[in-house]
């Protein structure tokens, strides 16, 4: 199938791109790599007469240093992570996930900001940069705001992006050299879609502890005891205690709807814990 008749417009600038979205009410559609939203227009999934090309606006591909923080263009390629053309404020955690998402022709094209505001729950982006504790960048007509990635996905494919807003990016935290990090996901084949992730990013320095699965509900989800009990500190052998399992059972009964006796949640579960131990070994 493809996608329905529409009209293309190339944009240059952050404010052109948002203007010409309010002069179509909010009903045209951004486009960067176009890897989600062309697949999903051509099969009827999404729509738009509209769609706004915004790969050519030079603020979408900056990457630099932000006081305490550094800053990544939502128009930044999988690729370019992977290759290091993009400084990695996380000791290697973002090249390592670039490397896994789908195929090198998805990575070439495929962008940051397009994979989070798609917000597809068993994408990689959405729950790597939660666990990064990570603050999307939005300009929305009435000036720019800050949202914790926390806050950002409200749901399966829903973001709290207004018709005309644009991500422009992600702020995220430089990462002490004593942090461990772990990404781990579950596929039945090469390049398709997870269904499972676990993400652990333990950088007591900089107080940030954060353990996340992704691929088990309508949205990646932080598990709060486990990230509390990690921040504790824990061994390798007190992870296989009985106390620790039913810690993490009973974060993933909490934030997912997958029964404890299905395939799901012992799937998830593993994962899980396969991050935590290669964090631990670390």
């Amino acid at each position: 199938m493809k996608a329905e008749k529409l009209s293309y417009h190339l944009t240059a600038g952050l404010d052109d791109a948002i203007a010409l979205n309010l002069a179509y009410e909010g009903t045209a559609k951004y486009m960067a790599g176009g890897q989600s939203l062309m697949p999903m227009m051509n099969l009827r999934l999404a729509s738009s007469e509209e769609i706004i090309d915004i790969t050519r606006i030079p603020e979408l591909t900056l990457s630099h240093a932000i006081g305490e923080h550094f800053f990544i263009g939502a128009g930044i390629t999988h690729a370019m992570i992977e290759d290091g053309k993009v400084h990695d404020p996380a000791q290697g955690y973002l090249r390592n996930v670039a490397h896994g998402i789908a195929y090198r022709s998805i990575r070439n094209k495929g962008t940051l900001g397009g994979s989070l505001a798609h917000a597809d729950p068993a994408a990689d982006w959405p729950t790597a940069l939660l666990a990064l504790g990570a603050v999307a960048v939005i300009k929305r007509p009435s000036g720019d705001v800050h949202i914790p990635l926390a806050e950002f996905q409200l749901g399966l494919m829903e973001t709290c992006l207004g018709e005309a807003d644009l991500l422009m990016g992600v702020l995220l935290p430089h990462l002490s050299t004593s942090a461990r990090w772990s990404y781990v996901k579950f596929c039945h084949k090469v390049g398709e879609f997870a269904h499972s992730i676990g993400a652990v990013v333990l950088d007591t320095t900089q107080g940030l502890v954060n353990a996340v699965l992704g691929a088990a509900a309508d949205k990646p989800v932080l598990l709060p005891r486990l990230s509390a009990r990690l921040s504790q500190g824990m061994s390798l052998s007190e992870l296989t205690t009985g106390a620790i399992t039913a810690l993490i059972e009973q974060d993933i009964e909490e934030q997912t709807s997958h029964d404890k006796s299905s395939y799901d949640f012992h799937l998830h579960k593993t994962m899980i814990i396969r991050a935590v131990t290669e964090v631990l070994k670390k």
